[in-house]
């Protein structure tokens, strides 16, 4: 089969489209044909390998993974001999987990990976939820435990986590003041904003409102800009992917990686949430997608042999909510 590979980390000029064997599934596995997958901050992340301390993960000297991608929409085309809730044909959707694979004619994932796809999306649509709105959803609902009538800031909004949080947020009936840049206002107001903030007019952690949450997608902004619009009792929730600036040690991660050490020493909860893959989220999200709550909006696509350029566009251009892939 035909797939994005990788042998050694670097710009997107390291991968490659060749011909890798076609996964077969185990007992608990779904072997998927994929229609349509989708980029990631996570993907050029573990393309480059920076920062540089998230190679403790992603391998050392050259990535363990050699196939990138995350997210996949498509049909079931074998079942593993436990495999009880797809048959061949079924379609689909849902996240490779950190081995990754996606971005191929074909991925072999664990069954609780995997759920039906929203009757009403396109395989383009679908495969553009998986990764980012779960990674909005944990923050949102699991970790902020966001209610009704709450004030929630989210800043980097117009990105691809961004989008489906703030769609998130007024499904839980916050109110919602969106942080984007000018051309991403109509935007972000589209998707249910209440208030929208244009980073390149107004400061917004100079402003008077306070907010019982706030969601920052960017990593741009320091701890304590970020804590002085809080309420006393807030939630500072940190899940910025960034783009790439040259490499570093720590990147983005510097900021998660201190917000829970300060929180040991304030009042406010400073939490950087770990999005886990699994069917129970993609089950919230294909009901949020089928009741009409949640539309992902797509930038642009790109063909599976134009993978290197689609991760080029999300890691240096402030790409608007999702990029996606047809296979």
């Amino acid at each position: 089969m035909k797939a994005i590979v990788q042998d050694r980390y670097g710009s997107p000029d390291v991968l490659r489209l060749g011909e890798v064997e076609t996964p077969t599934p185990g007992d608990d596995e779904v072997l998927v044909r994929v229609r349509a997958s989708s980029v990631n901050a996570y993907d050029w992340h573990a393309m480059r390998g920076d920062p540089y301390l998230a190679r403790l993960s992603f391998g050392l000297r050259r990535p363990t993974a050699t196939v990138r991608g995350q997210d996949f929409a498509g049909q079931v085309e074998a079942v593993g001999r436990a495999v009880t809730r797809f048959r061949p044909g079924d379609e689909v959707y849902g996240e490779a987990g950190p081995g990754g694979g996606a971005f191929a004619e074909y991925v072999c994932v664990a069954e609780n990976l995997v759920e039906v796809k929203p009757a009403n999306l396109s395989f383009e649509q679908a495969a553009a939820i998986p990764l980012a709105a779960t990674t909005a959803l944990v923050c949102l609902r699991d970790a902020a435990g966001l209610r009704a009538g709450q004030h929630v800031l989210i800043n980097g909004a117009s990105g691809g986590v961004g989008t489906f949080a703030v769609q998130l947020a007024k499904a839980y009936g916050a109110q919602v003041t969106a942080v984007c840049r000018t051309r991403n206002v109509e935007l972000v107001r589209s998707l249910g904003a209440d208030h929208v903030v244009d980073y390149t007019r107004e400061d917004f952690t100079r402003a008077d409102r306070r907010y019982e949450v706030l969601l920052d997608l960017v990593g741009n902004r320091s701890l304590t800009g970020l804590r002085q619009i809080l309420t006393p009792d807030g939630s500072l929730l940190l899940s910025g992917g960034g783009v790439f600036t040259g490499g570093s040690v720590f990147g983005p991660m510097s900021l998660l990686l201190r917000g829970p050490i300060v929180a040991r020493f304030v009042r406010h909860r400073i939490v950087a949430p770990s999005a886990t893959a699994g069917r129970g989220h993609l089950a919230t999200l294909r009901e949020l997608a089928e009741s009409g709550k949640l539309t992902p909006v797509i930038d642009r696509t790109y063909r599976l042999s134009e993978v290197p350029e689609a991760i080029r566009y999300v890691e240096t251009e402030h790409a608007r909510a999702k990029v996606v892939v047809t296979v």
